[in-house]
């Protein structure tokens, strides 16, 4: 004969359920938090050696505050907050933070408002296009070290990429607000605007240098200043190419606005004046055609700049880089350097070729900068570039 439970025997099972469940939900939970925590700090251990790709060397180059153009007039706040709408100062210290809240646009417009010649200081923005940290990081300190007042560092990362160096460190709050980045896709050039419209804001600019973080000087920092502000024109690569790879790329969609014949190739990483950086980042119309018309097998990394220089101002450009790449392996990517091929012939082979013109005359420097390098290289490269080229002690 069945026994049916009674209304307190129901309850009582219900009450132990849910208990159950709740205590099986709290366990969970837990497990899953400890095991997140323990998984990003294995990882930032392993993918982010902080002491590796930011030593404490030396000091950060200082900018006196009426060099930055400020985003607003109005008067400065006692407390420094990320949110607010400037390139931000802190007299405390004499740093500048790079860090704003300006949308892209807001940036631009900024950007494009501020003087194309400017009397006075004259540094060299280095702006650096990088998915994180700077593996060769130990070797672009001992570059710097010693020439501040000279330079300024501008850092776009990923957006994930949050770690920040000690005060010491000429990479302390040189980060720009950057976006995710694509290759071949319209966010790289989104990604060297940026950068741009960041270092126009520092007046005292005056030559503006893309690099990777695969790329290392070839000279020392004294002979690399005077060889770009004595220059007189941008070093942007730009030049006709016949083949499949060049005008093969060409999309007739995109005339009457260019043409086959203004359709132009060219490296990525420019050297350029600051008359040219603001054309550049003053630019609407191309790169709308651009980013409308401009899909793989088109890149725009190759093909807009090149293209918007002949279209817009020709002269100011000597049609090559300065930044040297080994294409000799015929692949769709330059050859990586690892640490076996470091030696002091290899970098003197790089560093002087004959048959090189600089303003007008014959000279054996034809490339001031070179990628890509593995970070596998830093150890001899420290062995080697310190006394070959000549940095400070």
């Amino acid at each position: 004969m069945l026994v049916k439970p009674n209304a307190k025997q129901w309850i009582n099972e219900g009450y132990i359920h849910i208990a159950s469940t709740i205590t099986i939900c709290v366990v969970m939970s837990v497990s899953v938090f400890v095991l997140g925590t323990f998984v990003t700090n294995h990882y930032r251990r392993i993918v982010i050696p902080h002491d590796l790709y930011f030593p404490r060397l030396t000091a950060i180059t200082q900018t006196k505050e009426s060099s930055v153009y400020l985003c607003h007039e109005t008067s400065r706040p006692s407390l420094i907050s990320p949110s607010l709408d400037v390139v931000e100062f802190t007299n405390s210290t004499g740093f500048v933070d790079l860090w704003h809240s300006m949308s892209d646009d807001e940036l631009m417009e900024k950007a494009t408002n501020v003087p194309r010649v400017v009397e006075g200081p004259q540094k060299v923005a280095f702006m650096f296009l990088t998915r994180g940290s700077l593996p060769l990081g130990l070797l672009w300190e001992r570059f710097f070290k010693g020439q501040e007042g000279l330079f300024s560092i501008y850092l776009h990362t990923s957006p994930d990429f949050n770690y920040e160096p000690s005060n010491s460190s000429v990479f302390y709050k040189r980060r720009i607000p950057s976006k995710h980045v694509q290759w071949g896709k319209p966010s790289m050039i989104d990604a060297e605007r940026r950068l741009l419209a960041n270092a126009l804001l520092d007046f005292s600019n005056q030559r503006f240098i893309l690099l990777s973080e695969t790329c290392i000087p070839l000279f020392n920092f004294t002979t690399i200043y005077n060889y770009l502000i004595n220059a007189n024109q941008s070093f942007l690569s730009s030049f006709d190419d016949p083949r499949k790879i060049g005008r093969g790329r060409y999309n007739k969609r995109m005339g009457p606005t260019i043409t086959l014949q203004d359709w132009r190739k060219g490296s990525q990483w420019f050297e350029i004046t600051r008359e040219l950086a603001v054309e550049i980042i003053s630019d609407k119309l191309y790169y709308q055609v651009f980013q409308n018309n401009c899909w793989p097998p088109c890149y725009m990394d190759e093909h807009y700049l090149p293209t918007l220089v002949n279209k817009v101002r020709p002269n100011l450009t000597t049609n090559r880089t300065i930044t040297w790449t080994d294409w000799s392996g015929g692949r769709s990517h330059p050859t990586t350097f690892r640490k076996i091929d470091i030696t002091e012939a290899f970098l003197n082979r790089v560093r002087y070729e004959p048959g090189c013109t600089y303003n007008g005359g014959n000279s054996s420097i034809c490339f001031l900068f070179a990628r890509k390098f593995h970070p596998s290289t830093l150890e001899p490269l420290l062995k080697i570039v310190p006394g070959l080229f000549g940095f400070n002690p």
